[in-house]
């Protein structure tokens, strides 16, 4: 049954105060005799008391010198318990401890228990239900989750001030994969109370599911200017990945781990770290980022995951194999259960594959079950393993809701892709490729489609790009994108035709003319030539005859010429 954000309002009750002082509606009326003044004490009572004050005195005063620390010392504050401490995170913003979330949901059901009027209490428990239930990937805590949220709501309406159980539900909605109600409850909470910072998180997690970059972009910066810190430089240094500005998102997530308190704030800002080697292709940055993470927090599942990707690429698979299986048994995510599938398949275990992929199926079916939108994860494992065309109307149906991220936009045009229809898969493959930041899996995508539609000077730029970009990012499909590179060859010489002006044409070569014999001038008359002396008669020259220069021997070829 979906929620609305309005709800029927209820007249606010003494049960609705924190005031624990508060006396019940029903409460006796007190004696007026009780309310005179009482009698003097006695010697004996009076004598008891001035002692019992003399033994209190001395213990306070001894208790003063104990706690007052020296002039050079600090004194230490006492360790809060794991309620406050998660109670404390929560409102910081920041991730709780795996054991200070489980006592604080212990502590407020059993509070709800005995004052089920609570309504700020009932929407503490459902948020810690929601958030327990990311960390276990275990849907059934959705459902306890809303019954919470939705009971505080029955006791305090949102319109009434309860926006803590408004967020809840957008966070509820998020865990599901749900981004179009997300928004919907984001939005309304930020519509009454702008200056609320904890609805900015969900509705940058809510927009970013619907690819709508620019308004996640606009929350980010809500975020930062309202909530200063550690999870807003956590949340700007992913905005900034997505953008592609990797130095930007390096910077920002490095001055996050330094800032970080908490183990378990510590252990999320080294983790994203290791993500962001890992994408840049720096596999041993990534496990020595992930190892201090795991430092840190020893349980911290992402890092565990993280560590095992990287693990693997650098050919260490057997400690990979065991780092994922680690992750899975803290959290079986159907991620970790596709990523230790693949790696078992290009390990050649296709035993090992099928039963993993066997898992997959039925982590994803009970998502499914307990309303989680399971389509594209189960839409990526169909186009790659699986049914094509079953993937294929899955993202479509997927697209037409208005999820419109990057991911989807990838996973949509490589099941056209693997179904047979190429051409359609173009679109979807280029617009991850340009919101999606700099991901290898998406430009190796985008150039095995335009390979495939025999575009093959975009398609080798793809896959040039993805192998610089992380040349090992996927254990089964990185060799098949060298293989594909190599394929298609070298470009030619001087870069694409379509990239070059046509040549000149060359001149025709001709033939010589043949000469023409020269006219020969009409023979002059003889004249009677007067003898010359001796009688030897003179020739005279031919009237058209130029004086010639004399000839001069030629020189012999210079070093240069030869």
């Amino acid at each position: 049954m979906e929620l609305t954000p309005q709800q029927p309002p209820r007249a606010p009750g003494p049960e609705d105060s924190f005031d624990t002082d508060w006396p019940a509606p029903d409460a006796p009326v007190p004696d007026p005799a009780s309310l005179a003044e009482p009698p003097p004490p006695t010697m004996r009572t009076t004598l008891r008391r001035a002692a019992f004050g003399m033994v209190a005195g001395a213990v306070l005063v001894t208790g003063a010198v104990v706690a007052v620390p020296d002039d050079d010392t600090d004194a230490a504050p006492p360790l809060p318990g794991p309620v406050s401490r998660a109670m404390t995170a929560t409102a910081a913003g920041s991730p709780a401890s795996l054991p200070d979330l489980t006592a604080l949901i212990a502590d407020r059901q059993k509070w709800v228990g005995t004052h089920p009027s609570d309504a700020p209490a009932w929407a503490v428990l459902g948020s810690a239900y929601v958030e327990r239930g990311r960390r276990a990937a275990d849907p059934a805590y959705y459902a306890r989750a809303e019954q919470a949220l939705k009971r505080s709501l029955d006791v305090r309406p949102g319109e009434k001030g309860n926006t803590a159980a408004w967020v809840g539900l957008a966070s509820l909605a998020n865990a599901r994969n749900d981004f179009v109600t997300a928004k919907k409850w984001g939005e309304t909470v930020r519509a009454r109370q702008p200056k609320e910072w904890t609805v900015y998180p969900e509705l940058i997690d809510a927009y970013n599911g619907l690819g709508d970059r620019k308004s996640a972009i606009t929350a980010v910066e809500k975020f930062t200017e309202l909530r200063a810190g550690v999870p807003a430089l956590g949340r700007a240094a992913e905005m900034y990945r997505d953008r592609g500005w990797r130095e930007d998102a390096l910077a920002t997530a490095q001055d996050a781990a330094n800032r970080a308190g908490t183990p378990a704030e510590k252990a999320a800002c080294l983790t994203r770290l290791g993500e962001l080697a890992w994408e840049r292709g720096e596999p041993k940055e990534a496990v020595a980022q992930y190892g201090a993470a795991l430092r840190v927090d020893k349980g911290h599942h992402p890092a565990l995951a993280g560590r095992a990707r990287a693990l693997a690429a650098l050919g260490r698979t057997d400690d990979a194999v065991r780092d994922y299986q680690a992750a899975l048994a803290r959290s079986p995510r159907p991620a970790y259960l596709l990523e230790l599938g693949e790696l078992y398949e290009s390990l050649g275990l296709d035993g090992d594959s099928v039963g993993q992929y066997e898992k997959l199926r039925a982590a994803l079916e009970r998502g499914t079950a307990r309303g989680v939108d399971e389509s594209l994860t189960l839409g990526r494992f169909e186009a790659a393993h699986g049914d094509a065309d079953a993937a294929v109307e899955l993202l479509r149906a997927e697209w037409e809701r208005g999820h419109r991220s990057a991911a989807v936009a990838d996973a949509l045009g490589w099941a056209l892709h693997r179904s047979g229809d190429s051409d359609a898969a173009v679109e979807y493959a280029q617009r991850a490729v340009d919101s999606g930041g700099q991901n290898a899996s998406y430009a190796y995508h985008l150039g095995m489609v335009r390979r495939a539609v025999n575009d093959y000077g975009p398609a080798r730029r793809q896959l040039e790009a993805a192998l610089r970009t992380n040349p090992k990012f996927s254990p089964l499909d990185a060799p098949l994108a060298q293989e594909a590179l190599d394929g298609l060859g070298e470009p030619p010489a001087g870069g694409p035709a379509d990239m070059q002006p046509p040549p000149a044409p060359e001149p025709a070569p001709q033939a010589p003319a043949p000469q023409a014999p020269a006219p020969q001038a009409p023979a002059p008359q003889q004249q009677p030539v007067p003898a010359g002396p001796q009688g030897q008669q003179a020739v005279p020259a031919p009237p058209s005859a130029a004086p010639q220069a004399p000839v001069q021997p030629s020189a012999a070829p210079s070093a240069a010429g030869r």
